[in-house]
């Protein structure tokens, strides 16, 4: 059990300060207490990271979300009044800030597909290791993508049955027709960790029009039609794991 915190020393202490500033605000939504709770006391136990509030079901979610405004939404899919990808497909056009981690215990590759479709940051299933689920939030507060083996197997295979005719990457064809440029294995990382076009135009010292062109070159070489495809690609072939892209 950490001990208390006093106020007054971190006042006078800029290092306490600084820690606080850095404390990942936490929002947990299950419609089980216990498992709330379980999750609450889980994160209690690190000090970064600060549950800041609970949602029961979907619209509650919402509610607490507009309010407090957390860092992370830690988000069941399984919920009474409004499911979670419904919870997850609003909260993407009026919250574009706050990171967002789907939580279950469902083994749906069609839940998982659709949940990364519609923005969320990371899959974590209930039967994760604790230590998992911490370093989960921790990686998606950083902007990263955040999706363990079992999940992203899954997700290949949806995708594998979804795109066999076309032979994109879900098919299992997606080799790369032509190599990657160095630039073009940068973006691609940048992607797969949560960039957005303007981030990376920004992060590589180049235009957005530069970045889109390149995106247009990465699809086209490896068969992807979309973000999320060339994402699985990049975490599926280890990609994600470049370094810091070389600045001009």
């Amino acid at each position: 059990m950490t001990a208390p915190i006093n106020d007054n020393t971190d006042r006078d202490n800029p290092e306490g300060q600084e820690r606080k500033k850095a404390t990942v605000r936490i929002v947990i939504a299950d419609d089980h207490p216990i498992v709330r709770d379980g999750l609450k006391k889980l994160l209690l136990l690190e000090d970064d990271l600060e549950v800041v509030g609970e949602a029961g079901d979907g619209r509650e979610v919402l509610e607490k979300v507009q309010e407090l405004d957390p860092d992370v939404l830690l988000l069941d899919l399984r919920m009474p009044n409004l499911d979670g990808l419904s919870a997850l497909q609003a909260l993407q056009q009026s919250n574009k800030r706050t990171r967002v981690i789907v939580l279950t215990a469902s083994d749906d590759k069609n839940e998982f597909v659709q949940a990364m479709k519609l923005g969320c940051s990371g899959i974590v299933l209930k039967q994760t290791a604790p230590d998992l689920i911490v370093k989960s939030i921790r990686k998606v507060h950083a902007g990263e993508i955040w999706l363990d083996s079992h999940t992203t197997a899954a997700v290949m295979r949806q995708f594998q049955t979804g795109t066999e005719a076309s032979g994109s990457v879900g098919g299992g064809k997606g080799r790369e027709r032509s190599p990657l440029s160095t630039r073009e294995r940068e973006i691609v990382a940048l992607v797969a960790q949560g960039y957005k076009n303007k981030e990376m135009a920004e992060k590589m010292f180049i235009s957005e029009q530069t970045v889109k062109n390149h995106l247009h070159n990465i699809f086209d070489k490896l068969g992807v039609s979309d973000r999320l495809e060339l994402a699985l690609y990049a975490i599926h072939k280890g990609l994600h794991l470049t370094g810091e892209p070389a600045q001009r």
